[in-house]
This record gives C-alpha cells, structure tokens and sequence, in this order.
C-alpha cells in the first residue's frame, strides 16, 4: 500500500520531500540559538513531519495534476485532514493538543469547527482508513477552543508557519548573527585610528553590560544612541524600530558604510518599510535586490530596521498573527523615539511588547525623553521588568525665549535683517502646528519682502518634490562648512561654522530623522516633548555662539482643542505651559528632562484626551478575539489621508506619465509569461517597473481623507486616475499646486486637522 509519505504535496515533490525540507529548517533555527527550548523542539518536529500528511487524498492528488482549482463540494483542507492521520495515541495529551492544534490552524483556508462537526462524512470518504484516527472527544474541545492561546502553542505555530512557508519558497528561514559585536569593535578601532582616546561612553558600556536585561536608557541627542542600540544587540536576532521612513533609512546607510562595510548585506541588513524595495534598488549595486529583498519582507535577515507598521500588526491577531510574534520572541527589539507615537500607535506599542516579553523576547528603550506616564504604561501594562539608567549631559545648546502670543513675522524678519547686518550665522527654522499656519506665514513673509531667502516643506508636496526639499534641507542644515565632502578647517585645525542666510517654514516634520542644524528656532508650541524635539534642530551640535536667545516659543494656545475645533490635547498643553513657565534663558538638557519628568507624570496626565484614548484601544486589543480581522486590513495606523495626483501636475508632465503607464503595461505582460523569460531577463523588466513607479508616485502627494471627501462633494469632476500597479490607481484632482505645495480650491471654509 502507498505509505502517506509518498503521496505528493506540491507537483514536485512529495509529502515525505515537503516535511523533511520543513524539519531542515526547524533545524537550523535550533542551531543558531532561535529555539531553547527541548520539548518544543521535540513538538515543531512532530509538527513539521506531520502538517502536511492531509494531502494523502485521491482528490488532492488529481487537482495537482490537472492544476483544477478547489472544489469545496468534493474536498476539505488538508490542514483539517491532517490532523485525522495524527495518532494521539503517540503522544501524551497535552502534547497531542498543541500539536494538532497547529496542524489544524496552519492555513486559514476554512472554518475549522464546520469541517470537523458539519462535513463528518465527507471527511471519511477522503481519509485513507488504514492511516486515519478519530480525534478524542476529550482533546476535540480544547483544541477547537482555548488551547490555540496557550503560549507553548502559540510559539510552536509560529514556528510550523516558519518553516513550511520557508520549505515551500525555497528560501533559508534564519541568517546567522554571527557578525555585529565584530563589526562595532572593528569600528572603534577605525575610530583610535584617529583619536586614541576614542572610547565607548558610559551608555555605550551600559548597553553592553545589561545584553542580557530589558533596559531604559534615557540620553540626550549626540551621546550616541543609535551605537548604543546596536551594542546592546550584540550577536542576537534583533529589529531596530522607529517611528518615520527618512530616520530608518539613514540608520540603514550608516550601518551599511560605517559598521558592516557593504560585507553580505544580503545575509546581515534589511530595511522593513513600504517603500524598501525602491530604496535597495537605489543604493545597492552588484545584487539581486529582489531575492534581498524577500529575505527581508520573510524576516530572514538577522539585523532588521523597520517603522512600528511593519512588525506590530500581529496585536489584532488575524489568523496567523502567530508567525510574527515568535520571530520577535526570540528577537531583541530596541524602540527609538517612543514620544512621537500617539495614543493609538502608543497601545498597539505597549501592548505588542507585552506579549513579546511573555514569550521570551527582550526590549530596549533607547530615547532622549521618556515622560513617567509612558514609562508607566511600559511598566504596568505591558509587565515589563527594565533595568533603567538615565544619563544626563551639563551641555547647554538652546537659549529660550517664552511669548504668550501668536507667532510673530516682525520677530522673524527682525532677527534675519539683524543677523545679516552683523554677518553672522542666519540659518532661521520656523516651526508651525498645522500645514495650513505654515502656507500662510510663507505668504506673509514673502509678501512683506520677496527679497527674503524663503523655502517652505512639510507633507502634501509631490513625493518627487519633497525629496528634493528634504535633501535642499538636508545641505541646508550643515553644521560646519564641507568641501568634496571633507570638514572645512580654519588655521588652528578647528571646523569652520557653515553660516547661510535662509528661513525655512515647516511643520513637525522636522522633529525627527533629519539631521539638520539651523542656528534660531522660531516656533510654536504643541506639547513638551514634541517641543524638546524641534529644538533638537537647533544648535543640535551645540558648536554655535550662545549670547543670546535663539530659541522662541509661542503660546497663543489657538491650536488646543475646544469643542470641534482644535486638535492639541488640553492636558498636555496646559502642563506644556506650566513647565514654560520656568523657562527663560540658558535651557540645560538636565533641566529639559527634569521638567518631563515634574510635569508629565502619570496623576498630572490621567485626565487628559491622551491617556483615555490610550486605555480604550489597549482595552479593545485585550479583548480581541483571534480572526476577527483579516490580516490585510490595514489598522495600525489610521486611514486618514488619500493619494491624489494634482490636476496641474498631471498636465505639465502628462506626456512623461503616458509613456510611463504604456511601458508599465508591456512589462506586465511579459512578466506574465515568466516561463518564456531567463532569470536575467526576468530581473531586468523588475527593476524597470520600479523605476517606472517610482516616476509616476513622484507625482502623487498625500492629502487629507476629509479634504478630498470635501472635493468630491463640492466640485467633483473627474479627470481619470494615474495607474501605478494593478491595485494602485490614483485619481488627478482639481486643486492649487506651487511652491508652497497642495492647498485646496475655495469652496469654503474648514478646520484643518493634519498637523504634518
């Protein structure tokens, strides 16, 4: 008789050749350290040899040969199948339960209490009698019911999913980090090179000596977190997450030049964002980006850099949610930057990381200000046990000036003419609440004198056009002068300051990533933190005169939500202003910190908008039941804009985006006929679609959902859509573009709420 091991799973291969290549790769994630654990070694063996036995059919095995489509009449899923061929009495119970449940839920391609209760029958004709047995009725319950969230099994599917998709794709589940604690070391050596006294400072040596602990170390800008980050990794599986795009791909470039020295990034470094294959297109040279990146996108890479989006969606526990939360149960994950998430992305946070540290997984929070009510959620809701370190800096980098008032053109005109009168640096980075205050400022501004020096960037350009400002303010931005990409140096050998005239208007956009140094600070108030942030862009290296004021701060308090108007939460405002109040002249990053942490403690913040929304949503994702959503329901972060291509855009460049969706449609159709294709040939058409999307997305800009809801209202008209990819399709919109960006027709008056 034909044993089930040599009955076929895949056209090519056998049940047997299937779940012998899965086991492989169990394997292999137990030699390099990922799975501890005997007994669930012992399970993920059984499971992997096993999850596939329910393809031992006649029906199965004739689809695979006529390449028939599923027919739900005649067939049940093999995964229910399987669990028909397991013997229970092979195991113990309980071992018996975790490893049927696994099998049993290693698809979600039907509803597993139906087949097994309604389609009985159906399932007795398919089943070889002579390898079948019954499932207990004692192990049924427990294995159609609650065993499915025992952690054991969770982590035990996790890794079934693990293997059988890496055995189906061809592809190694796990690289070994075998490298980084080298590579850091190698640098520092570089790095005596140059300076003999070169050394790790003490948070440095902090992280290194807590490898094994959960930490919390709080450091202000330029004490070196990022490397901190990376030592406290050490030869481990680890992600480095952060809260915006630009920061991940600079922490990308300066782990790839300075740290891994471009060495088999293919094996070491992805970047995990929405736009990474276009970003290793465009800075790699000499691989094959899309095997990179799939190593990437089926987290086979051992040193991951990624946005919150990518790994924390496993919260709403979508069928297979389980895949995602073991990879990082054997990860260290260290959160940058935690005070720009808001409450919504703050509890998807907390509570991730809880159920990441329930199941072995360590977490590092590397940032320049934690406020006590966020430590507070770490450390309650989330059961964290951290061993935490604050270290502070005597620097003295921001001279504050505190208004009471609306922020003021004369003040910025008065500065830049003073400035330029006496020759001195007048780099000038204004800073409002709303991109709506920002256009207007500009045009004010401009108005008085269109001789100013004058840029404006924040998010609804075109993405081709923020680039472009992104990198204007980058250069902009410079601390010292620089030639052929050297340090300028005066005749005693010190960095000449780059001095420009300018005034750059943005938003909170340039709170984070950007690493730009302006020497006056014009801006708004939000909250303190986010305060601390905009700050950090001024005088960031602290090399720059301080006789006078150059940070100003306004608090006209317009932006604080009252009624339907508004969107800054009152609390936090209120102690924002409160904390200013001791504020005027020489601002410590000591005092910076202890002013965080007198006014944003857990009893100041309990009544605010903030900590409400937070416990709402945590209490939500606790209750969550698992399959409620699907996993390609985007959730994590709130849909609140649309991608529109201006109308005024689209007919400058109309004969550049015909061309491109022409070309784009050819290349889709010899992608089609893969078959046809050499593997050379093949890669070549991918890398031309992306750079044929990458030219027509240039010309989208990102607006807000009910502006465009607005549009469609008021003035719809429609003019077609941008096609990108087959489910990318964008439409043109009637609407103003220029240099100040997107700004909608006047049909009437609105409350604006996209702050970035």
């Amino acid at each position: 008789m034909k044993q089930i091991q040599d009955y076929y799973a895949k056209p090519n291969k056998t049940i047997g050749e299937h779940s012998q290549d899965a086991w492989n790769q169990a394997a292999l994630l137990k030699k390099l350290g990922y799975i501890k654990d005997e007994h669930l070694f012992y399970l993920l063996k059984e499971a992997c040899l096993h999850h596939d036995d329910g393809k031992a059919n006649e029906e199965f095995a004739a689809r695979i040969k006529s390449k028939k489509r599923f027919d739900e009449s005649k067939e049940v899923s093999h995964n229910i199948l399987s669990v028909y061929y397991l013997n229970p009495d092979d195991y113990s119970t309980e071992d018996y339960i975790k490893i049927a449940c696994a099998i049993l839920y290693h698809h979600d391609y039907c509803d597993e209490n139906y087949a097994i209760y309604r389609q009985s029958d159906l399932i007795k004709k398919l089943l070889i009698r002579e390898y079948s047995y019954e499932i207990p009725v004692r192990c049924k319950q427990e294995i159609l019911g609650n065993a499915i969230l025992d952690p054991e099994t969770i982590q035990l599917k996790g890794f079934l999913h693990r293997c059988d998709y890496s055995a189906s794709g061809g592809y190694q589940v796990e690289y070994p980090n075998d490298f980084l604690e080298d590579a850091m070391e190698n640098m520092m050596k570089r790095w005596k090179r140059k300076n003999p006294e070169c050394h790790w400072n003490e948070l440095q040596n902090f992280c290194m000596e807590n490898r094994d602990n959960n930490i919390i170390a709080l450091a202000p800008t330029g004490m070196g977190k990022t490397e901190a980050g990376l030592l406290w990794m050490g030869n481990s599986k680890s992600f480095f997450v952060l809260p915006i795009r630009t920061a991940i791909n600079a922490i990308y470039d300066r782990i790839e030049e300075n740290i891994l020295n471009k060495q088999k990034l293919d094996e070491r470094l992805a970047i995990l964002h929405s736009e990474s294959l276009q970003y290793y297109k465009d800075h790699t040279n000499g691989m094959d980006i899309m095997e990179y990146y799939d190593r990437g996108k089926n987290l086979s890479l051992p040193l991951n850099i990624s946005t919150m989006d990518q790994l924390f969606h496993f919260v709403f526990k979508y069928k297979g949610y389980e895949m995602m939360l073991t990879t990082l149960s054997y990860s260290k994950i260290v959160i940058d930057e935690i005070q720009m998430y808001g409450p919504d992305m703050l509890a998807y946070l907390v509570f991730g990381l809880g159920e990441i540290y329930k199941l072995g997984g360590k977490i590092a929070i590397v940032t320049a200000t934690l406020a006590p009510f966020i430590k507070n959620f770490l450390i309650r809701d989330a059961k964290i046990s951290f061993v935490e370190q604050q270290f502070t800096s005597g620097d003295i980098r921001h001279s504050v000036c505190v208004k009471k008032e609306t922020l003021s053109v004369e003040d910025i005109k008065n500065c830049y003419y003073d400035n330029q009168k006496r020759k001195a640096g007048n780099k000038i980075l204004v800073v409002c609440n709303t991109i709506k205050k920002a256009q207007a400022l500009y045009d004010e501004l401009q108005k008085e004198d269109d001789s100013l020096e004058l840029y404006i960037f924040h998010s609804r350009f075109t993405k081709a056009d923020r680039k472009q400002l992104e990198n204007q303010i980058i250069e902009f931005g410079k601390t010292f002068q620089e030639e052929n990409r050297k340090i300028v140096l005066d005749e005693w050998g010190n960095p000449v300051l780059d001095q420009r005239n300018g005034i750059w208007i943005s938003t909170s956009l340039v709170e984070v990533s950007l690493d730009i140094d302006f020497d006056y600070l014009f801006t708004e108030l939000s909250e303190l933190s986010g305060l601390f942030q905009r700050m950090g862009r001024c005088n960031r290296k602290g090399k720059k005169p301080l006789n006078s004021y150059n940070c100003f701060v306004y608090c006209d308090g317009s932006d604080v939500k009252r009624g339907n108007r508004g969107f800054i939460d009152p609390v936090l405002y209120e102690y924002s202003e409160k904390a200013l109040e001791e504020v005027n002249g020489w601002l410590s990053e000591q005092q910076k910190t202890e002013l965080i942490n007198r006014f944003f403690t857990t009893e100041n913040m309990r009544r605010s908008d903030f900590v409400k929304e937070y416990k709402n949503i945590l209490r939500f994702l606790k209750n969550l039941k698992i399959g409620c959503f699907d996993k390609n329901e985007q959730r994590l972060r709130t849909i609140l804009t649309e991608n529109i291509v201006p109308k005024s855009v689209y007919k400058e460049n109309k004969e550049v985006i015909e061309a491109a969706q022409e070309r784009l449609r050819n290349i889709e159709e010899n992608l089609k006929n893969r078959d046809n294709c050499e593997r050379k040939e093949f890669l070549e058409l991918l890398k031309e679609r992306i750079d044929l999307q990458e030219i027509l997305r240039g010309f989208v800009v990102s607006i807000p959902k009910y502006e465009f809801n607005i549009y469609k209202k008021k003035a719809w008209e429609d003019f077609g859509k941008v096609r990108v990819s087959k489910h990318e399709e964008i439409p043109i919109m009637e609407c103003h573009y220029d240099e100040k960006g997107f700004y909608p027709l006047n049909y009437e008056e609105y409350e604006e709420v996209m702050i970035f």
